[in-house]
């Protein structure tokens, strides 16, 4: 099971060549399995991009989110009690915002393997031990 985060979800619908060939590989297996997780925090990344020119576009955020949130075998991971719960009190010395403190926790309680480029969420995954992370 895989968990991406939104740039790495961004990569992905968009066939972005920088995204690493492993990463592209791992992604489409695990759509075919059904086992491709997003949070619903990536919508509100998304959107939030958007608003602050950011991230260009050739469709509104929304038709873009529900395009990546309905792709084969993407299963949205809904954010619950437990996974705010743990976002607000991860262990260790995690200080990624808290878009990024959600993705994590997700990915912590669903039992994913987070893609990420993101340095803070991978350094975190490998000093703690918490979660599984592949770089992108």
């Amino acid at each position: 099971m895989l968990l991406l985060d939104t740039y790495a979800a961004i990569w992905a619908a968009t066939a972005d060549p920088s995204l690493r060939r492993g990463a592209r590989k791992a992604i489409a297996d695990a759509a075919r399995g059904g086992s491709l997780y997003l949070s619903p925090i990536t919508a509100w990344e998304i959107a939030t991009l958007v608003r602050r020119g950011r991230l260009e576009l050739t469709v509104s955020p929304r038709a873009f989110v529900d395009r990546l949130f309905g792709r084969p075998g993407v299963v949205e991971a809904p954010i619950d009690r437990e996974i705010a719960l743990l976002a607000g009190s991860l262990p260790g010395d995690f200080r990624g915002d808290p878009a990024d403190r959600l993705i994590v926790a997700t990915a912590i309680v669903r039992g994913c393997r987070v893609v990420t480029r993101d340095e803070r969420i991978l350094a975190y995954a490998k000093r703690t031990g918490a979660l599984p992370a592949l770089a992108c």
